[in-house]
């Protein structure tokens, strides 16, 4: 029996960065789990603190930033109190990272084939022709046609969904456990995205590891994730199935974010934008972050966090909604049982 419980388990995360205007703190306190083979999806507009959270896992962060409380637990080890030594280990070998710009990921006074081969030698005992066969394989592996003729070549020579594979194909390198995907389609066409996110769906079946999805829009990630947490502040407003995110959502944020997914095409209703602008974390609100935009808060959401209960299983939502109504419901019952009992006597 293994001697963890989850490959990957973040508990109470606080990263922050200091500023000539004070400490931001982008990510207050989440927690959530990963296990092999899952796909968890990590949505929320920018500010929320979802790349800084897959960026604290790799502890890539500025230099201005830091992980100031909490633990990251890979395989039930820390990793968060490693020493950069060991973290180079883990960043390739155990999680790699795919960034959000193909266009600016890649050097472009370098080859393809001398980029992946770079991060084959780097991660791996593999040498001369082993690495070239191996970057062959990789390009093979994420679709790219004639691989050998593909090496040579720059990455201005690629379009941008090709340039993306490539950067798929180097963080593959080492079959790592884990693979977090930073906004990983958004400099591309809507047909180039659909083929990149059906690309890591079927590897991720073929190879078995673990993907983290970050992205801030809800109906890319629709059909591919196991579990979805909806971030806003730097804090967890809603997680659950993508079931339950779509057709029962119970934050109000998330239901922003529903309503201003574009339908059908033949549909003309008109799309609902959350009101107001992103909150400054260099001030935020004592209580629920999205109550200054929520046209539903209540007095008691400016002053207070909500704390995270149990809607229906795995799904979970912080909102004084939520916890309003289950009293409500509580009182109903009660007030119900009470009146059957005076009926009866």
């Amino acid at each position: 029996m293994a001697e963890y419980e989850h490959l990957l388990s973040v508990q109470d995360l606080h990263t922050s960065f200091t500023t000539d205007n004070g400490t931001v703190s982008a990510v207050n306190g989440i927690s959530f789990d990963l296990d092999h083979g899952k796909i968890l999806g990590i949505v929320g507009e920018s500010g929320s603190g979802k790349s800084v959270t897959a960026y604290s896992i790799m502890q890539i962060l500025a230099d201005n930033g830091s992980i100031s409380g909490g633990k990251i637990l890979f395989k039930g080890e820390d990793i968060s109190k490693w020493s950069e030594k060991q973290m180079s280990g883990f960043r390739g070998q155990n999680c790699s990272i795919i960034f959000q710009d193909p266009m600016t990921s890649l050097n472009p006074v370098f080859t393809i084939g001398n980029q992946i081969s770079e991060a084959i030698r780097l991660h791996t005992d593999k040498k001369g022709s082993e690495v070239h066969d191996r970057a062959v394989e990789l390009l093979t592996l994420v679709g790219i046609n004639e691989p050998e003729k593909r090496l040579k070549q720059y990455p201005f020579e690629h379009s941008g969904g090709m340039r993306q594979r490539v950067m798929i194909a180097m963080a593959l390198a080492c079959e790592p456990d884990i693979l977090i995907a930073d906004e990983p389609t958004t400099a591309l066409d809507v047909t180039i995205q659909a083929q990149i996110l059906e690309l890591m769906q079927d590897i991720q079946r073929k190879l078995g590891m673990a993907i983290i999805m970050v992205t801030h829009d809800l109906g890319v990630i629709a059909e591919l994730c196991d579990e979805i947490i909806v971030m806003y502040g730097g804090r967890i407003c809603e997680r659950g199935s993508a079931d339950e995110i779509f057709y029962n959502p119970k934050h109000e944020y998330t239901k922003g974010l529903l309503k201003s997914i574009p339908r059908e095409s033949g549909n003309k209703e008109r799309l609902v934008p959350i009101s107001g602008t992103p909150i400054n974390m260099l001030n935020m609100p004592k209580g629920c972050a999205f109550c200054p935009r929520c046209e539903e808060a209540m007095k008691i959401c400016l002053e207070e966090i909500p704390e995270e209960i149990v809607i229906n299983g795995e799904h979970k939502a912080a909102c004084w909604i939520n916890i309003r109504d289950r009293f409500r419901d509580a009182a109903s019952a009660e007030e119900e049982k009470e009146s059957e009992v005076t009926a009866g006597e």
